[in-house]
């Protein structure tokens, strides 16, 4: 039962500083009675995603303290006033707000994603943010088409492994980019018809190798520093090449002349900006799960850890060595 006073929150992953993964620490929260519009959720699972790590390295504009973990899964525990859409025991997840990285948390009512009784909560806290960050990338920009080539940088990630899905889906011939063979096997299972080891290779030659000279007509690229400028040889006339993040670092900048040699266009993007909407996001979710009801989508889970190894977590997802997602079990 939640009171006016709130909920005691033991062990809530806090970032109690800026920098590495040790200031990770485990510390006692109190949540406040959910307002207006809010809704307290009794987490089970949280996902970890790269933009964590944005956040606890002071990329992202997040002052210290806060727990991190931008999605979620659980159950609702308590609606504050004004709230009909959902009730408490209600199975639901959320993306895009902060906090959880704890056994419970408060978010609005409108940023909740109903969860079917045959969805765990382990792929309810899997795919939102990944998944919906996938979605806009593929149709929001230029979409594939059939016979088109899409590269997929880091294709061994979370997002990656979406895109590469979502990409052959839509009938495109789909090159992914990795560190490892393993991580090129999962990619391969995905669906890739092509994976190459940026560590062995130069991609953007071996993309130019692959395809005869054309190139790739959509790159989607969240690794920027070290792929940026092989962007601009592997893309293919007319090509397009998104930026949605920066895990090895903020790309060198460029003339924007250097489009023109080959009338490239190029796009950055952030979930938070497709998804402005209570609609918008229901609309992406529910790509997503419909995906992954007809069998086409599926999340690769990499592993699960107890809350408290949140920093592990972390090391994991910037030492580059996991396959698919990785998930925090918050709960008991």
């Amino acid at each position: 039962m939640v009171g006016v006073e709130g909920l005691a929150v033991q062990g809530a992953g806090e970032v109690v500083a800026h920098g590495g993964p040790d200031t990770l620490t485990g510390q006692d929260v109190r949540l406040k009675a959910p307002g207006p519009g809010e809704i307290l959720v009794r987490l089970a699972v949280a996902g970890v995603n790269f933009v964590d790590i944005y956040m606890r390295r002071g990329l992202k504009p997040v002052p210290p303290p806060f727990t991190p973990g931008l999605e979620g899964a659980g159950v609702v525990e308590a609606v504050g006033p004004g709230v009909s859409t959902v009730r408490p025991g209600d199975r639901v997840a959320y993306a895009q707000q902060i906090g959880a990285y704890a056994e419970a948390t408060l978010v609005p009512a409108d940023s909740l994603i109903a969860l079917p009784d045959d969805v765990s909560f382990e792929l309810g806290a899997a795919f939102p943010l990944q998944g919906m960050t996938a979605h806009y990338l593929i149709h929001e920009f230029r979409k594939p088409s059939e016979g088109d080539v899409v590269l997929v940088h880091a294709a061994a990630g979370g997002v990656g492994l979406f895109l590469v899905q979502w990409a052959r889906h839509l009938g495109a011939r789909v090159i992914g980019t990795v560190s490892t063979r393993e991580k090129a096997e999962a990619v391969r299972q995905a669906g890739a018809d092509d994976v190459i080891l940026y560590t062995e290779q130069d991609f953007a030659e071996e993309t130019l190798r692959l395809t005869d000279g054309h190139g790739a007509d959509l790159i989607i690229d969240g690794v920027a520093a070290t792929t940026f400028a092989g962007n601009l040889k592997a893309a293919a006339l007319r090509g397009h090449i998104v930026i949605f993040g920066a895990a090895g670092g903020p790309a060198d900048p460029i003339s924007p002349h250097v489009l023109m040699e080959l009338s490239l266009s190029l796009s950055g993007g952030d979930l938070w900006h497709f998804m402005r909407t209570h609609e918008e996001m229901l609309h992406r979710a529910g790509a997503v799960m419909e995906g992954i009801e007809h069998g086409w989508l599926t999340p690769r889970i990499s592993r699960v850890l107890p809350l408290a190894d949140a920093a592990e977590a972390h090391r994991l997802l910037e030492d580059r060595k996991t396959i698919g997602k990785i998930l925090l079990a918050t709960g008991d």
